[in-house]
């Protein structure tokens, strides 16, 4: 807990699954992409604090309330021969925003790949997203133009499994 009633970092808890799938409809809601979500907190809670968790998740945490998260995993380089860090969503209420929320969290996030001797940190942000990658590279990352994301789900992921 937090003595001065500021936000606060910490990392998230199963207690925290059903707020954190709050705040990931609200990033879906911003990004256009609510047809999309089906995660419940139930689900969350298994793949994040499950037998073999999948990804982590770090809170904001302001007057009892969790305002904001990121929520990251491990991946590795094979040209570097050494895990990374990926950030797969960073989101920060509205109401919060301007305080250094994001700012912190990322900052958070680099440190623990620094700890966890990480070769990288990476995440995607959409190109239509320009407040975004103006901080972004504020913080000192690249936006790489010549990579594009390659995603199979649903019914396509099935019959690529096929033999």
């Amino acid at each position: 807990m937090n003595d001065d009633n500021s936000p606060f970092l910490r990392a998230a808890t199963a207690d925290d699954a059903p707020a954190l799938v709050g705040l990931i409809r609200e990033l879906a809601e911003f990004e256009q992409l609510t047809h999309l979500v089906v995660v419940t907190a139930d689900s969350l809670a298994h793949q994040l604090f499950g037998p073999r968790p999948a990804a982590e998740a770090v809170v904001v945490e302001h007057a009892g309330a969790i305002v904001g998260f990121a929520l990251f995993f491990t991946n590795f380089s094979t040209f570097l021969g050494r895990p990374g860090l990926y950030l797969e969503d960073l989101y920060v209420q509205p109401a919060y925003r301007g305080q250094g929320l994001g700012r912190r969290l990322l900052r958070h996030l680099g440190s623990l790949a620094v700890e966890r001797g990480c070769g990288r940190f990476e995440w995607s942000v959409l190109d239509w997203n320009a407040n975004a990658i103006r901080f972004y590279q504020g913080m000192g990352a690249d936006v790489m133009p010549d990579w594009r994301i390659c995603r199979v789900t649903g019914d396509a992921l099935k019959r690529l499994a096929q033999p």
